[in-house]
């Protein structure tokens, strides 16, 4: 009872309040991300350039996905939506943002740099994409990040260091891309009171290691391999020259026999 009065006294405020000015920030923000990205199924009917030009009024927002707080966008939150395209660097207008959810889309592209211009946000799921590139170090200028979800794309590169930064990091997922090197200590050993990340954060990066994963996996012959190899070779030279002197003294002997048995044959008398 007492969400449902909450809301309806935040419906009414809304209703009250006079119509919040266009902010043209968040008006470019929204209208590039639109273009950026493709809608196959439609879900985003109403993200209209229209709409963009004023799309809050107070804490309600009439586009799908997007959630408003004081007349700005607040957070986005569009996942499933079968989205192809890109993340356009202009998201960094919406600089209001809070949370920000494309997970389990079909985006392709790198991870914009420019995210690191979204000083407000806590939340970043970009997860189940088809994302591509490095992690992008500048990420660590999002002071206030609580969760870094980015599992199951194609990333490539090495786990940047400076993520071990955030304070306030409480979940971390890197898992099933094509990361590689080791694992920073500030994020896989992390000590005092900041969160730990277990091993499934960081599986399916078979190039990935370092505590809570294996140690470097040895692209070489290991020791046991190599000391197999020498002992077989040594033990090849050993009978192919131990039938080589048998054949020697096989054909020696031989011969030797026929040369007695012709001496023997020239003492014989003949009858």
């Amino acid at each position: 009872m007492g969400i449902s009065r909450l809301t309806l006294v935040l419906m009414l405020m809304s209703a009250f309040l006079p119509p919040s000015s266009p902010d043209p920030d968040d008006e470019s923000c929204l209208t590039k991300l639109f273009e950026s990205m493709e809608d196959p199924n439609h879900n985003l009917m109403n993200w209209t350039k229209p709409s963009f030009q004023n799309p809050c009024s107070g804490f309600l927002s009439s586009l799908a996905g997007a959630t408003c707080n004081n007349g700005r966008i607040y957070k986005l939150s569009l996942p499933n939506l079968a989205l192809r395209g890109s993340i356009s660097p202009y998201i960094s207008n919406c600089t209001n943002l809070q949370a920000l959810d494309i997970s389990n889309n079909s985006l392709t592209g790198p991870i914009p740099i420019e995210l690191q211009y979204l000083v407000n946000l806590a939340v970043l799921n970009l997860s189940s994409n088809r994302l591509s590139a490095t992690i992008p170090p500048s990420l660590a200028m999002c002071a206030y990040l609580n969760v870094i979800d980015l599992h199951d794309n194609t990333l490539t590169g090495t786990i940047p260091p400076q993520l071990g930064s955030l304070a306030r990091l409480s979940v971390f997922d890197v898992s099933n891309n094509k990361l590689s090197g080791p694992i920073p200590a500030s994020l896989g050993n992390r000590t005092g009171n900041l969160p730990r990340f277990n091993a499934s954060s960081y599986l399916g990066n078979k190039d990935l290691y370092g505590y809570p994963l294996g140690p470097m996996k040895s692209k070489g012959l290991s020791l046991v391999a190599i000391v197999g190899i020498g002992l077989g070779s040594g033990l090849l030279s050993l009978v192919l020259s131990f039938t080589v002197v048998c054949v020697w003294l096989r054909v020696t002997e031989q011969k030797m026999a026929a040369e007695q048995e012709g001496k023997i044959s020239q003492l014989m008398p003949e009858y």
